[in-house]
């Protein structure tokens, strides 16, 4: 795990290494100033000699100043560090998700990933900065300060050699006690994230519904149990201060009486004994930012292991070692192909599918909610790879061309239509970051958008909220199929990407498709049998199989299920 996440400092290895060495010449230089101290005191004050007094407090003076800028340049090359540490893990993080097939997506799920790119990661970043900072400052005090200790009265130093082992029991035991807390705290986040995610995207059906009271309620259960898991968890870690406070002031308390009795013996020094004091709060301040460091690494090590999950996760989806990188046409072959998201063939979504289309052919699909018809679309463009069987495009399996190349070739306007933050022209460049202006118009015209796009006042540099929330579900719908034309695809699949628009328009677009794209494979998905009923063949769904393939013509005399969808939508139900 720790190799996976220092893969991410790369460029920050650098202010990585300065910052430690910086920490431990600062912390060389609070260890002297006491030793300083003394001297003045038992030497400069005791004999009156003003000019060693003078010429120590120079030093002590040139050291605490020297020990300040070292400070302040570790604390500059930490937060360097740890910021740019986080900034790669983020990026990493996000690469690796781009490559992600939508098997990984539904193992970790959105808003879970969020949380890893969000939270978690502030949670490393937090715990390296500690780590490289007062991680190695506390070691380091430790061990200067209790040489000093030892060389000024080795008896005396006994005390804090006793308190380590005390300490570093109780500090283990509020590990093991507080780590399953914190794992069950950023799982209760996934789901926070889910809920907020969930009513910010649908709050247009909030408010039609009026049920803002009932998702409030429910954020603050969710917010509720979230508190609840982060107090349990830190009530067990809120131990760790009063433990240190405790054998910070008891050990504090055994020097003075043990020194104070030395002193009374003359076996011992007034400017020694104030050092003693002083490394004896050096030593324990360092046991406490060790304490601190031990709390924050508990909080990110949760952090970290769902971070190393994402960044080891490999896609489902991989190119081959020689890849093809040309489709030859638009035919498509599903040969026994069964399908299931669990990757179970107990637990099938599509069974014993075998159908050849025929490139350049106009395939309509139709079936009831639930019968597997996008998942069997989301099989060509290789979304999901199928459990057994296989699916070809042009001629070769789909598992043998490279995913960019295949899916440059199968454009998918998917199920529901997302448009991104920007204008008109951004959004339908995903589709062919070259086109021209001139493409990109008549992509619009063969939509139906042209028409929408020209009425408004900035026209194609018309700016879309994010989500397209300035646009209608019709506007939207045209726009992504553009988007799709852009691409010259062999294979355009529209995945019941007509529903908002009226009968006329989407009967427009047919006739666009059929004049202008004649070559192109076109696989319509469909609710309305005038979406579906000049295509040249129809595929019929019912419960992941294929009940029948024919033409409108021949499924509308033999096809039970087409001619119910038929009658109910073209007369009312009657025959």
């Amino acid at each position: 795990m720790i190799r996976t996440l220092m893969a991410s400092i790369r460029e920050y290895r650098k202010d990585s290494i300065l910052t430690p060495v910086f920490v431990t010449l600062e912390v060389i230089l609070e260890v002297l100033i006491p030793f300083f101290m003394a001297g003045i005191i038992d030497v400069g004050l005791a004999n009156a000699d003003m000019p060693y007094t003078i010429k120590l407090g120079i030093i002590l003076a040139a050291a605490a100043l020297l020990s300040l800028i070292c400070g302040a340049l570790s604390g500059k090359y930490a937060a360097k560090a740890s910021s740019g540490f986080a900034k790669n893990l983020r990026k990493d993080m996000f690469y690796r998700i781009q490559g992600f097939s939508f098997a990984n997506i539904d193992k970790f799920s959105p808003e879970s990933l969020v949380t890893r790119l969000t939270t978690d990661v502030t949670n490393v970043q937090n715990a390296y900065q500690m780590v490289i900072r007062i991680l190695i400052r506390g070691p380091i005090m430790l061990i200067f300060a209790l040489i000093m200790a030892m060389g000024i009265n080795f008896d005396l130093s006994m005390v804090f050699l006793c308190a380590i082992p005390i300490l570093g029991f109780g500090l283990f035991f509020i590990a093991i006690k507080a780590h399953p807390h914190f794992e069950k705290v950023f799982r209760t986040y996934d789901y926070l994230n889910g809920v907020v995610r969930e009513d910010v995207s649908a709050i247009r059906t909030v408010k039609s519904y009026v049920r803002e009271d009932y998702e409030n309620t429910l954020f603050r259960k969710i917010s509720q149990k979230v508190y609840d898991r982060f107090i349990r968890a830190e009530k067990i870690v809120a131990w760790n201060s009063p433990l240190m406070q405790f054998m910070m002031y008891v050990s504090i308390l055994l020097i003075s009486w043990l020194a104070g009795e030395l002193i009374v013996q003359e076996e011992m020094t007034t400017g020694q004994l104030m050092s003693m004091i002083v490394y004896a709060t050096q030593i324990l301040s360092s046991l406490m930012m060790l304490s601190m460091v031990f709390v924050m690494i508990i909080i990110a090590a949760s952090s970290a292991r769902r971070i190393v999950e994402v960044l080891t996760e490999e896609s489902s989806l991989k190119d081959p070692e020689n890849p093809a990188e040309s489709v030859n046409d638009g035919s498509v072959d599903f040969c026994n192909v069964n399908f299931s998201y669990a990757g179970d063939e107990n637990k099938c979504s599509l069974h014993d599918i075998n159908i050849h289309i025929n490139s350049g052919e106009t395939i309509g699909i139709i079936g009831s909610t639930g019968s597997a018809k996008s998942t069997l679309v989301q099989l060509i463009p290789r979304l999901y790879d199928t459990t057994t069987g296989s699916v070809s495009v042009g001629g070769r399996n789909v598992r043998e061309y490279s995913l960019d190349a295949l899916r440059t070739q199968v454009a998918m306007v998917l199920q529901k239509n997302t448009l991104f933050s920007g204008t008109i022209k951004e959004n339908l460049r995903w589709g062919n970051p070259e086109a021209t202006d001139e493409e990109i118009r008549k992509a619009c015209i063969l939509s139906q958008a042209d028409e929408f796009v020209s009425a408004f006042p900035d026209g194609y540099d018309t700016y879309i909220e994010q989500g397209g929330t300035n646009v209608s579900g019709g506007q939207k719908q045209r726009l992504c199929i553009a988007r799709a034309l852009l691409r010259k695809p062999k294979i355009l699949i529209l995945d019941d990407s007509t529903s908002a628009v009226d009968t006329k328009t989407d009967a427009l677009i047919r006739k666009a498709f059929r004049e202008d794209i004649p070559n192109t494979t076109k696989i319509i998905i469909a609710q309305r049998i005038s979406s579906v009923e000049d295509a040249d063949r129809v595929i019929v769904m019912d419960g992941g199989r294929i009940d029948a393939f024919d033409t409108p013509e021949n499924l509308l005399r033999t096809n039970r299920i087409y001619r119910e969808v038929y009658q109910s939508q073209v007369n009312g139900g009657n025959e």
